[in-house]
């Protein structure tokens, strides 16, 4: 990027923005939660649902179709969300032999209010089946081909993410 502005990595403008998106929920692995996702009006990705904790379920997540992301060592991903007032975690995907395998970062939200949040590459944690990996060592940026939010906070019920934008900042410009 040669100006200091954050390069948008992901809005929904464009007529194809719902085909760049897929959901991915614990059905995979006999659970009950449902997850989904549109894109508003407003020009939003909007992912909704329920979450369950019956049939050891207990998650939900909506992630973007494969494609190299172009990110780079000291990267920080910025987002415009507008939450329920629960923790999401951000997922970073990578091509890899693990099962279940993402790097993970907290996001929380603040009900029915519009935020920014800031996620530098560096406080991903390397996870499996929502447990960490210590072995699998920092997310490598070029390998990073696809990217997502996850509800698993263990509380059943209703949910509601909004997101408006995912920016990339790099080290030293403007965010």
């Amino acid at each position: 990027m040669a100006n200091d502005e954050p390069h948008v990595l992901f809005d929904f403008t464009g007529a194809g923005a719902a085909g760049e998106w897929r959901t991915v929920n614990d059905g995979v692995m006999g659970g009950d939660s449902e997850g989904t996702f549109q894109v508003t009006d407003k020009r939003t990705l909007e992912f909704f649902g329920a979450l369950s904790l019956e049939n050891n379920g207990g998650f939900a997540s909506v992630r973007s179709e494969a494609e190299k992301l172009g990110l780079e060592r000291g990267d920080t991903l910025v987002a415009r969300i507008r939450g329920d007032g629960r923790e999401y975690t951000l997922n970073l995907y990578v091509n890899t032999p693990r099962t279940a395998f993402s790097y993970r970062a907290a996001v929380p939200t603040r009900k029915d209010e519009w935020i920014e949040v800031e996620v530098p590459l560096e406080s991903f944690k390397a996870t499996s089946f929502g447990r960490v990996v210590e072995d699998a060592g920092a997310v490598n940026p070029e390998e990073v081909n696809a990217l997502g939010f996850m509800l698993s906070d263990k509380r059943a019920g209703p949910f509601k993410l909004e997101v408006e934008w995912i920016k990339l900042a790099r080290a030293g410009a403007a965010k």
